[in-house]
């Protein structure tokens, strides 16, 4: 199968070849590649940026983004929890906002400063 990498701006086009849990890999640029397609096909996981309301009159949404990676089978829920969510002050970037969303160990954190 053919996969293309995202970790880096080189988009490797990468052969990989899976015999139960043997993993080969071709193409790769760099060794971050192998380890990208190890883990899409293990346990996908993505960084995710979204935006959340607020009360603030001057900032009605506010950018957010994961700390980390949550597994792709969660980003539905953390986009629902996302939408019960209202920011009512403002705060500067890299502000927690949502501590270990959906139970994945990764916070929700702000992207954007408001003060």
């Amino acid at each position: 199968m053919e996969m293309v990498c995202i970790v880096c701006p080189n988009g490797c086009r990468l052969q990989v070849e899976q015999n139960g849990k043997d993993i080969s890999v071709v193409g790769a640029k760099c060794k971050r590649g192998e380890n990208f397609v190890h883990t899409e096909l293990t346990c996908p996981t993505r960084s995710v940026t979204s935006s959340v309301k607020t009360t603030v009159k001057d900032y009605p949404v506010v950018s957010v983004r994961t700390d980390g990676e949550i597994p792709k089978e969660k980003i539905t829920a953390f986009i629902k929890e996302l939408s019960k969510f209202t920011l009512d002050k403002r705060v500067p970037i890299g502000t927690i906002l949502i501590k270990d969303v959906c139970k994945t160990g990764v916070n929700v954190i702000t992207t954007t400063d408001m003060e």
